[in-house]
Protein backbone atom coordinates (compact mmCIF):
# COMPACT_ATOMS: atom_id res chain seq x y z
CA UNK A 1 0.00 0.00 0.00
CA UNK A 2 1.39 3.38 -1.03
CA UNK A 3 1.62 6.08 1.60
CA UNK A 4 2.06 9.78 0.92
CA UNK A 5 3.54 11.84 3.75
CA UNK A 6 2.82 15.57 3.60
CA UNK A 7 4.57 18.26 5.61
CA UNK A 8 5.06 22.00 5.64
CA UNK A 9 1.63 23.28 6.53
CA UNK A 10 1.07 25.88 9.21
CA UNK A 11 -0.16 29.33 10.05
CA UNK A 12 1.00 32.24 7.92
CA UNK A 13 -0.05 35.84 7.43
CA UNK A 14 -1.67 36.99 4.22
CA UNK A 15 0.97 37.76 1.63
CA UNK A 16 3.37 35.22 3.09
CA UNK A 17 4.80 32.00 1.72
CA UNK A 18 4.87 28.31 2.57
CA UNK A 19 6.33 25.25 0.93
CA UNK A 20 4.58 21.92 1.18
CA UNK A 21 6.38 18.63 0.69
CA UNK A 22 5.08 15.16 -0.10
CA UNK A 23 7.22 12.05 0.17
CA UNK A 24 5.79 8.78 -1.14
CA UNK A 25 6.66 5.38 0.21
CA UNK A 26 8.66 3.69 -2.52
CA UNK A 27 9.94 5.33 -5.67
CA UNK A 28 8.40 8.50 -7.06
CA UNK A 29 9.05 7.15 -10.56
CA UNK A 30 6.07 4.81 -10.34
CA UNK A 31 3.63 7.73 -10.51
CA UNK A 32 2.44 9.15 -13.82
CA UNK A 33 0.83 12.14 -12.20
CA UNK A 34 1.24 13.77 -8.81
CA UNK A 35 -0.51 16.78 -7.44
CA UNK A 36 -2.03 18.81 -4.68
CA UNK A 37 -5.68 19.29 -3.87
CA UNK A 38 -7.22 21.33 -1.08
CA UNK A 39 -10.46 21.41 0.83
CA UNK A 40 -11.75 24.42 2.69
CA UNK A 41 -14.38 24.09 5.43
CA UNK A 42 -17.79 23.51 3.92
CA UNK A 43 -16.43 23.26 0.38
CA UNK A 44 -15.58 20.48 -2.02
CA UNK A 45 -12.05 19.31 -2.60
CA UNK A 46 -10.49 21.21 -5.50
CA UNK A 47 -7.42 20.92 -7.68
CA UNK A 48 -4.51 23.16 -6.76
CA UNK A 49 -1.81 21.84 -9.10
CA UNK A 50 -0.74 18.70 -10.94
CA UNK A 51 2.50 17.59 -12.53
CA UNK A 52 3.15 14.75 -14.92
CA UNK A 53 6.18 12.51 -15.13
CA UNK A 54 7.36 14.59 -18.11
CA UNK A 55 7.23 17.74 -16.01
CA UNK A 56 4.10 19.20 -17.57
CA UNK A 57 2.03 21.17 -15.06
CA UNK A 58 -1.48 22.48 -14.63
CA UNK A 59 -2.95 24.78 -11.99
CA UNK A 60 -6.30 25.75 -10.59
CA UNK A 61 -7.34 29.20 -11.77
CA UNK A 62 -7.26 30.68 -8.28
CA UNK A 63 -3.57 29.88 -7.73
CA UNK A 64 -2.06 30.55 -11.15
CA UNK A 65 0.91 32.88 -10.90
CA UNK A 66 1.21 32.40 -7.14
CA UNK A 67 1.86 28.69 -6.61
CA UNK A 68 4.48 26.46 -8.22
CA UNK A 69 4.45 22.68 -8.23
CA UNK A 70 7.67 20.75 -8.71
CA UNK A 71 8.88 17.22 -8.49
CA UNK A 72 12.43 16.35 -7.40
CA UNK A 73 13.01 12.79 -8.49
CA UNK A 74 16.46 12.65 -6.86
CA UNK A 75 14.94 13.52 -3.48
CA UNK A 76 11.82 11.46 -4.11
CA UNK A 77 9.73 14.48 -3.15
CA UNK A 78 6.86 16.53 -4.54
CA UNK A 79 6.72 20.22 -3.60
CA UNK A 80 4.21 23.01 -3.68
CA UNK A 81 5.69 26.48 -3.29
CA UNK A 82 2.96 28.90 -2.27
CA UNK A 83 3.48 32.65 -2.40
CA UNK A 84 1.20 35.63 -2.06
CA UNK A 85 -1.05 33.62 0.21
CA UNK A 86 -4.60 34.82 0.75
CA UNK A 87 -7.19 33.97 3.37
CA UNK A 88 -9.05 32.08 0.64
CA UNK A 89 -6.12 29.65 0.44
CA UNK A 90 -6.92 28.33 3.92
CA UNK A 91 -7.74 24.65 3.98
CA UNK A 92 -6.40 21.14 4.22
CA UNK A 93 -3.95 20.37 1.45
CA UNK A 94 -3.75 16.79 0.19
CA UNK A 95 -1.00 15.16 -1.79
CA UNK A 96 -2.21 12.97 -4.66
CA UNK A 97 -0.44 10.38 -6.76
CA UNK A 98 -1.65 8.31 -9.69
CA UNK A 99 -0.39 5.20 -11.45
CA UNK A 100 -2.05 3.59 -14.47
CA UNK A 101 -4.07 1.40 -12.16
CA UNK A 102 -4.61 3.25 -8.89
CA UNK A 103 -4.64 6.62 -7.22
CA UNK A 104 -3.53 7.52 -3.72
CA UNK A 105 -4.11 10.30 -1.22
CA UNK A 106 -2.16 11.60 1.73
CA UNK A 107 -3.69 12.42 5.10
CA UNK A 108 -3.53 16.16 4.49
CA UNK A 109 -1.74 19.10 6.03
CA UNK A 110 -3.49 22.19 7.34
CA UNK A 111 -2.69 25.60 5.87
CA UNK A 112 -4.18 28.61 7.63
CA UNK A 113 -3.75 32.11 6.26
CA UNK A 114 -4.59 34.94 8.62
CA UNK A 115 -5.74 38.26 7.20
Amino acid sequence: QVQLAESGGGLVQAGGSLRLSCVPSGSIFRFNIMGWYRQAPGKQRELVARIGSSGSTSYGDSVKGRFTISRDNAKNTLYLQMSGLKSQDTGVYYCYAETRRDDYWGQGTQVTVSS
